[in-house]
């Protein structure tokens, strides 16, 4: 039981710092739970205890950098919590096969949205859609996607908050992370009133992540869209690739009857 321990704590060290600079950190703590064999429901509560530490702490490293514009920001932070709460709250009432179908395609037209905007990095552009649309629409439905799903949040955060609002990219990494923070404590709560968190595990790894976190965020406060612009692109193609090639997706099934 001790090397499975370390062994998942290594993996939210990793997922943590990825998941600080471009998200997706639960693409890897998640399927890792699984093959260790926690119950399903278990895992979902465990990691998303640590993946509410590791979002918790790199909010804490940008805010420290003065990035985080809380006065601006409380609104959309308030909302994403409530999104996080009602999906997790409606994780049986939604089928789950039509998002593990429709994400991966998302992933992939956000690779390649940042992929194609050269200018991306470091100009602002036209905002698409005024804050208080933003704030009612687009938030809370991502923050419900978090809540009942996951995988991709922070990247759908961070492409939302660049081409509706028009952000450069640090700034909508800074707001991407509060955000996600904040659906993810949402959904969180839903998993502690459910008794499902397997403690000892979530408190190594949630450790771990923060670690992760806290490196990540440092990294793309120092390298900036150097860093993080092709590490994203990767990590919403690896994304995509893992849901595409899990089982009972149709890309899978079409490559089984291959």
């Amino acid at each position: 039981m001790d090397s499975i321990y370390i062994a998942l704590a290594a993996v939210a060290l990793f997922a943590g710092f990825f998941d600080a600079i471009a998200g997706g950190g639960g693409l890897l703590t998640l399927p890792a739970l699984f093959i260790a064999g926690i119950d399903p429901l278990a895992a979902m509560a465990t990691n998303k205890f640590q993946a509410s530490s590791a979002s918790a702490s790199a909010v804490w490293a940008f805010a420290r950098k003065r990035m985080i514009d809380w006065r601006a920001d409380w609104p959309m932070a308030c909302l994403s919590f409530i999104g996080g709460v009602t999906g997790a709250m409606s994780i049986s009432m939604l089928d789950r096969y039509v998002l593990e179908s429709v994400v991966p395609i998302m992933l992939i037209a956000v690779a390649a949205y940042f992929a194609f905007t050269p200018t991306l990095s470091s100009q602002e552009r036209k905002q698409r859609l005024s804050s208080v649309a933003f704030t009612l629409a687009v938030v809370p439905a991502i923050g419900f996607y978090d809540g009942i799903f996951g995988p991709g949040t922070g990247s759908f955060f961070m492409v939302a908050c660049t081409l509706l609002l028009g952000q450069p990219l640090m700034q909508a990494i800074c707001r991407s992370k509060l955000l996600n923070a904040c659906c993810n404590l949402g959904a969180l709560t839903v998993f502690a009133c459910s008794g499902a968190i397997v403690w000892p595990l979530a408190l190594i790894m949630a450790v771990s992540a923060i670690i992760g976190a806290q490196l990540g965020a440092r990294c793309a406060l120092h390298f900036g869209p150097r860093l993080v612009k092709p590490l994203l692109i990767a990590v919403c193609c690896l994304m995509a690739t893992k849901l595409m090639l899990s089982t009972g997706h149709p890309v899978a099934q079409w490559l089984h009857r291959l």
